[in-house]
């Protein structure tokens, strides 16, 4: 492991001996060969009328965290290995496994680790976090975070981070191959030859071109699928919670029961909330077109399985792709079944059907990018201390110093979001001069970030101790 470079060898004398740090943040987060990733600069013929320029931007400043032994992430799940690579790239310790770990191994590895990553099998409940007594940040590597009790993270000074655009490509997609394929009736033909039935029929059979998709949900995927949907030919209808501009020709109705009522395909893009549960039920499916199709690839508490198996039982509904349920398995495997789901084999016997396991956002381009956008985003709060992209915090950031800002100290305090906090806290720091603070919250949660400068390696446990003793700390880091 690199030895990180010390402010001055005055600190690093007073500091070496009784704390362990990690070791530097490099300069590019990301490794070589990533999606994202440049070896140099454009040849200058990219800009033929543009003379070089001499203006050379300060270099930020490495900096390490105070108080801490070296910092330790596991990573679950498979995640991929862009992210792997940047976090090695800090010098952090990272631990790999390709699968989700059992509660109770879970919750006696998690003791150890300063961060942990996950996907969406991974569930991060109060139970196991209030023995995570290390824990600074978690990175979830998909977009939702349900996963995770975010509240309970957040109270206890743990910010959680996420991706929300990454894989809206590959979900969207996924949702017009779906509504092809359905159109088509293509799993049943599909399942006919492999049993070795020949059955041209065109009956039922459209294009979907002329055809009205409404998206509920119009966020970074819904967007997507939009645009895909218009360039082929369809009319777009959207409905969302809040006012939008659509792109395109795309248009929002005022209720869900517009949409229902015009839309030919019926795709959910939308969070699991109490507001959404069972968001397409019985009363949803009677408003619908009779022989329209449903697709979700959001949650799986969204659509009302048995309403949904009921009405394809009807006619109601000529066909249905779901990619999410409301229960589902923690790993690859002959697991899914009325065991799991109750509804699963009625479910499964119905016709123009489509059932994925959750392969929404499962391309190689889309677990790329997400492992880039998530071990980005956990070196920004692990090195600099950056909220920004936090689902669970208030976003508070600050310019990152340079070499030239020696002997300066950066103060990162989560706290309880009360009276009388900031008086104490710039009573703590009046001694000192604060070249930069920034404060926010969120709910019952509150951030401060401070730069302070001229401090030696007695300011900084003295800043650290005062601080640590305020009865409003949650958890209090310095890096330096």
């Amino acid at each position: 492991m690199t030895s990180p470079r010390y402010i001055n060898s005055e600190l690093s004398n007073s500091l070496q001996n009784s704390v362990k740090l990690s070791s530097s943040p490099q300069s590019s987060f990301l490794p070589a060969g990533s999606p994202s990733h440049f070896s140099g600069s454009p040849p200058t013929s990219y800009f033929p009328n543009q003379r070089r320029t001499s203006i050379k931007f300060p270099s930020a400043k490495v900096l390490k965290p105070f108080a801490t032994e070296d910092i330790k992430i596991l990573l679950l799940e498979n995640v991929n290995q862009t992210a792997v690579d940047i976090l090695k790239d800090q010098g952090y310790q990272v631990e790999f496994h390709k699968t989700s770990l059992p509660e109770e191994e879970l919750i006696e590895k998690i003791r150890d680790f300063h961060a942990i990553g996950i996907r969406s099998k991974t569930k991060l409940t109060a139970k196991v976090l209030a023995e995570a007594r290390n824990l600074v940040v978690i990175g979830c590597f998909c977009i939702g975070v349900n996963q995770v009790d975010t509240e309970y993270a957040a109270k206890h000074g743990i910010a959680v981070f996420n991706s929300p655009f990454s894989n809206s490509r590959s979900v969207a997609e996924l949702v017009i191959g779906e509504m092809i394929a359905l159109a088509r009736q293509f799993t049943d033909r599909a399942r006919e030859m492999a049993r070795g039935e020949w059955n041209k029929v065109s009956a039922g059979c459209w294009e979907i071109r002329g055809k009205t998709l409404g998206i509920i949900g119009y966020g970074h995927i819904g967007a997507q699928l939009s645009v895909l949907a218009e360039s082929m030919g369809m009319s777009v209808v959207y409905y969302d919670t809040l006012p939008i501009m659509g792109l395109g020709t795309a248009k929002q109705v005022a209720t869900l029961d517009d949409l229902l009522k015009e839309a030919d395909f019926v795709t959910c893009h939308v969070p699991a909330l109490p507001e959404t549960e069972n968001l397409i039920g019985a009363p949803q499916f009677s408003a619908m077109k009779n022989g329209s199709y449903l697709i979700n690839a959001s949650r799986g508490t969204v659509v009302d399985i048995p309403a949904l198996v009921n009405a394809m039982k009807t006619g109601k509904i000529a066909g249905a792709a779901l990619d999410v349920y409301p229960n589902e398995p923690a790993k690859n495997g002959l697991f899914f079944d009325d065991s799991l789901n109750e509804f699963f084999t009625e479910l499964s016997s119905q016709k123009n059907l489509i059932l994925t396991p959750h392969i929404g956002g499962s391309t190689e381009e889309a677990q790329s990018a997400i492992g880039v956008e998530v071990g980005q985003a956990l070196v920004r709060y692990i090195n600099e201390g950056s909220t920004i992209g936090a689902v669970n915090f208030p976003e508070v950031s600050l310019r990152s110093l340079t070499l030239e800002e020696e002997n300066h100290v950066r103060v990162l305090y989560v706290h309880s979001n009360v009276p009388g906090v900031l008086r104490t806290v710039n009573e703590i720091f009046s001694e000192h001069n604060i070249d930069k603070q920034f404060s926010d919250s969120r709910g019952d949660i509150a951030y401060l970030m401070a730069d302070i400068s001229d401090v030696n390696a007695e300011d900084i446990r003295e800043l650290y101790e005062k601080l640590e003793r305020t009865p409003f700390k949650i958890l209090t880091r310095l890096l330096y």
